[in-house]
């Protein structure tokens, strides 16, 4: 019987800011598939605690940096979508997996670039581009940014750069898709206590108190400040947002 239930994809979510927007779109009813890059035992994991909930939830291996890969994911993802869900298609597309590199410019390797190049921009363009045969009529793409590409904070020349290309890239798809009814957005988020983080705090004296020195709100952000906003753009109270930027720091450097 085909499900009747909207499904999300969600790249990089076996942890970090992926796995809580795994669980938040999970609590508000809707059934997930895990993306992950090599920590199967922690996808398996929040599969689990999606289950224990009452949703489906499966979890699926996937490089994003590895464009070569992608034909082969997605007629794996096809088959899984009519085995366990009855359908065709999925609806929700969020765009999560990334990678920290911090360098000061002059010192930015070639190499550290083009692996930031390709999981934060080739791979989401041609991810996009290949599952569009499986996103619904009417589905979402959800775009990960950072604050950093709207401030300028040194040592993130390279990563900003992607990010910047994916809130242009993200109006196009908008502009492409509209017909299609497929919305698309970008969640920017601050500096966020997480894995992705975690060197940056430990390594550099004083820079949480910094951060929260520079926040309207006064600390750094929580990965349950995210979930709820990528949420948010999957539900249908924001069937009418589209091509935005929605930046979800706290109000950093305002």
């Amino acid at each position: 019987m085909e499900s009747s239930n909207k499904i999300a994809l969600i790249t990089g979510s076996s942890r970090g800011l992926g796995k809580n927007m795994a669980l938040t779109l999970a609590g508000k009813g809707t059934d997930i598939i895990v993306v992950y890059r090599s920590k199967e035992a922690e996808a398996n994991g929040v599969v689990a605690e999606i289950e224990a909930m009452g949703r489906k939830a499966v979890s699926v291996q996937l490089d994003t940096s590895d464009t070569k890969s992608f034909d082969a994911f997605l007629t794996n993802l096809s088959g899984i979508l009519k085995e366990k869900w009855g359908r065709d298609t999925f609806d929700f597309l969020i765009n999560n997996a990334g990678i920290g590199k911090y360098y000061a410019f002059q010192d930015t390797p070639e190499e550290a670039f083009d692996e930031l190049m390709n999981i934060h921009f080739k791979g989401v363009f041609f991810l996009t581009q290949k599952a569009l045969p499986l996103i619904a009529d009417g589905g979402r793409i959800v775009n990960l940014s950072t604050g950093l590409a709207r401030f300028s904070t040194p040592g993130y020349a390279a990563y900003a750069s992607m990010k910047g290309a994916i809130e242009t890239l993200t109006r196009y798809l908008a502009k492409e898709l509209g017909s299609r009814g497929i919305t698309a957005n970008v969640v920017a988020p601050g500096i966020i206590h997480t894995d992705f983080t975690k060197g940056s705090f430990e390594g550099v004296p004083g820079l949480e108190d910094h951060m929260n020195s520079i926040t309207a709100l006064g600390r750094v952000g929580r990965p349950d400040d995210i979930g709820g906003v990528v949420a948010f753009l999957c539900s249908p109270e924001a069937g009418w947002v589209n091509a935005q930027r929605i930046e979800a720091s706290g109000g950093m450097n305002l």
